[in-house]
């Protein structure tokens, strides 16, 4: 497994950036892979598997207010352990 956490949060704000722009710069500054990036100008919606679930984080907080953050451990997950 490449990238070896789950990490899902949603963002709340006012005018916060197209979908576009906010795939557009986790590609660009986050290694990982499947990205979705979902929802409108008042909230986001972010999932993304990463080795950085802390970068991702800290963007979406950059946006707006960001919670329901979720990182989980998918190697511990495919051992069935809690991840």
């Amino acid at each position: 497994m490449e990238f070896k956490y789950d990490t899902q949060c949603l963002i709340e704000g006012k005018n916060l950036p197209s979908e576009d722009v906010i795939n557009e710069y986790i590609k660009t500054h986050i290694k990982g892979d499947s990205l979705l990036a979902v929802g409108d100008e008042t909230l986001i919606k972010i999932h993304y598997h990463t080795n950085e679930p802390w970068q991702v984080i800290a963007y979406a907080a950059s946006l707006g207010e960001a919670y329901d953050i979720v990182i989980e451990n998918m190697e511990r997950q495919a051992k069935g352990l809690k991840g």
